[in-house]
């Protein structure tokens, strides 16, 4: 065949197999030059149909279909049950397992022979049962993260939201990080907020919380610190499972809220700016109508639910003791989530524990307190404590002032060395 665009006459329906010549002409008026759309007019098939053929080369062509479009009734049971069995509802997977056993089809025939299943499949993850809980019987908890700009730089802001499930009353509170300790002061906060402690906390899997989970029987294992924080709140913790937020959906959904309503596009003077912004706007999520509810939260919070929590511990219990190794750097500061705060400078480049605590900050050399500094949370902020640099700043001697210590007291005095450049004796 010669390479002049030839129009072929054949009937515009596609045939059920493609004949040889056809497969010839589609490679001939490729190999001159002519696209796909213009040779599947020209031989009268699919334009997907050449495409299929050109991608096969010449010395596989057996001048017949590419593959089956169809499986037998016998294959696309096995495919289904493939699919529900050890693929795990993963199509390439199942092609994977028919071609090892001599069946070469396209992950799309197999999506074919599957769609039911599929379509089942994904319902089944996304359709999430609504559990109303009784009052003051759960509190949700979830951590959020959100750019702010806050006294011109922008800084990441770690956000614990708490949700009681019943009123959908709302507690939330910053953070400059995300640590165990974060965790459990924004919880007792969330407790001191509501004025009361509810029976359950339910949270997802956060590594501050959970330290693993028992295969063989599904049990959760917490971390032996939060534990220890929910016994002495007398409140019992619970875990989502494993890829099901949706579980805590009114915290997911509080997060959200949050990032969305509270803190929008805001930005903020200072760190304590931004804690007195949410505090106001707490009070104004407290009197939204909600969606789900179609109550203002502190309306049913104050009908149903503040009286069935259970009181606070009558003697306040510790929110935090956060323990944390540094090194002094070379200016005499250690750094605890952007804030600095001063060490004696005789410490430079060695080891130092921190505790932070909730309005206070010790640092210790062994056992010895070497520092104690008021708890900031202002970001970059430096704390200095000016006696952790005494000796290392040489006192400024204002003119016409006497110094501390004269050359005379050394046995000479300036005016000795005025004469010898003058040169006297």
């Amino acid at each position: 065949m010669g390479c002049e665009r030839t129009v072929l006459e054949s009937p515009i329906q596609e045939v059920p197999v493609v004949e040889g010549e056809v497969i010839l002409a589609i490679r001939a008026l490729a190999d001159c030059g002519v696209g796909s759309k213009a040779i599947a007019r020209a031989v009268g098939v699919a334009r997907n149909t050449v495409r299929r053929y050109l991608r096969r080369s010449p010395e596989d062509e057996d001048h017949g279909r590419p593959t089956a479009r169809r499986l037998t009734e016998e294959r696309r049971l096995e495919t289904r049950a493939l699919y529900q069995g050890t693929a795990d509802g993963n199509a390439v997977v199942v092609q994977r397992m028919l071609a090892e056993r001599g069946l070469r089809i396209s992950v799309r025939t197999v999506e074919r022979a599957v769609c039911d299943l599929r379509r089942e499949r994904h319902v089944a993850q996304l359709a999430t049962v609504r559990v109303e809980t009784a009052p003051g019987d759960q509190l949700q908890i979830d951590f959020g993260q959100k750019r702010v700009p806050i006294a011109g730089t922008d800084v990441r802001i770690f956000l614990l939201v708490a949700v009681l499930s019943y009123s959908r009353r709302l507690f939330v509170k910053a953070f400059l990080s995300e640590r165990q300790d974060d965790w459990r002061e924004g919880i007792a906060g969330a407790f001191t907020h509501f004025g009361g402690v509810p029976r359950t906390v339910l949270g997802d899997n956060a590594r501050a919380l959970v330290a693993g989970r028992d295969r063989g029987t599904g049990t959760v294992l917490f971390h032996p610190t939060y534990l220890a924080f929910c016994r002495d709140w007398d409140v019992q913790p619970r875990a989502c499972a494993p890829y099901r937020a949706r579980t805590k959906g009114k915290t997911e959904a509080g997060v959200k809220f949050v990032k969305r309503n509270g803190l929008a596009a805001h930005a903020f003077p200072s760190f304590a700016a931004l804690e007195s912004h949410l505090a106001g706007w707490m009070v104004t999520a407290d009197q939204r109508l909600h969606g789900t509810t179609h109550e203002a939260p502190i309306v049913r919070f104050d009908r149903d639910e503040r009286h069935a929590l259970r009181p606070l511990p009558i003697r306040a219990l510790p929110r935090r003791e956060q323990r944390l190794r540094r090194r002094v750097a070379h200016d005499a500061f250690v750094d605890v989530d952007t804030v600095r705060y001063s060490v004696p400078y005789r410490l430079v480049r060695d080891h130092v524990e921190v505790v932070v605590e909730e309005q206070r900050v010790r640092i210790l050399h062994g056992a010895t307190v070497i520092a104690t500094h008021a708890r900031s949370r202002e970001p970059f902020a430096r704390v200095i404590d000016p006696t952790h640099f005494a000796g290392l700043w040489r006192a400024a001697v204002t003119p016409g002032e006497q110094p501390a210590e004269s050359l005379i007291t050394l046995g000479r005095d300036l005016a000795d060395y005025a004469a010898v450049v003058d040169g006297g004796e």
